[in-house]
């Protein structure tokens, strides 16, 4: 699972990439509030722990953008534990608040709660994506708030990826499970089209797909 860390002391950044990436999780750390836009501009994260306080800026800032292309998991990582910051964090959309100096123990601890409760939403029928939100239980996708149009073979493609998040999938597999839907015939090259449809409605940027991705000479998968 990718965690962003925004945190501009070197010490702790380090300390907390080390140890979250002892847990499994994998941690990518930017310093700044404009090497953080740069960052989730071009990728999107499973969770964000925000510092409040840049020397560029403020961690609120990060949050908004973030909160703008999805909603995302956010916890805010500061030295200021007044009742104005903490409604502020809140107002902003983050999830927890964690007053430094913490216990890593708790951080942990909190990381799980939070991921806990988004995933709870997930089975209730919503999962997000980068920008992208799919109501499981309407067939519905959106992209930036707004409706995708997918025909029944796009959207059970784009359903079996979800469900297999983190794995690669062959074209064999993906043939196998995409087989005589609607009595229709899904050969190899059939597959390509749809897999570039598909491409072309929900990712920012086709030629270089951040949501289905290819793993050359196997398949393609979402990451988890």
């Amino acid at each position: 699972m990718n965690i962003f860390l925004l945190e501009d002391d070197s010490a702790i950044g380090i300390a907390l990439t080390y140890s979250l990436e002892s847990e499994g999780y994998a941690v990518t750390l930017a310093k700044s509030i404009a090497e953080s836009k740069k960052i989730i501009e071009k990728q999107a994260f499973a969770l964000y722990i925000l510092d409040l306080t840049l020397p560029d800026g403020s961690g609120y800032d990060i949050c908004k953008a973030v909160k703008e292309q999805g909603d995302y998991p956010v916890i805010f990582l500061t030295a200021y534990d007044d009742e104005a910051n903490v409604v502020m964090g809140f107002d902003f959309g983050a999830d927890d608040y964690i007053v430094k100096p913490f216990r890593l123990k708790e951080l942990l601890a909190r990381i799980k709660s939070v991921l806990r409760r988004y995933s709870k939403e997930a089975s209730d029928g919503i999962i997000n994506i980068q920008n992208i939100r799919i109501n499981t239980n309407e067939a519905r996708v959106f992209k930036n708030g707004e409706e995708v149009i997918l025909t029944a073979m796009e959207y059970r493609l784009l359903l079996t990826m979800l469900n297999n998040r983190g794995i690669v999938l062959t074209r064999n597999k993906l043939l196998e499970d995409l087989w005589d839907i609607e009595g229709d015939f899904v050969n190899d090259n059939t597959l390509t089209v749809y897999i570039k449809r598909l491409r072309n409605k929900i990712e920012n940027n086709p030629a270089e797909p951040e949501i289905i991705k290819t793993k050359r000479g196997m398949g393609y998968y979402i990451e988890k």
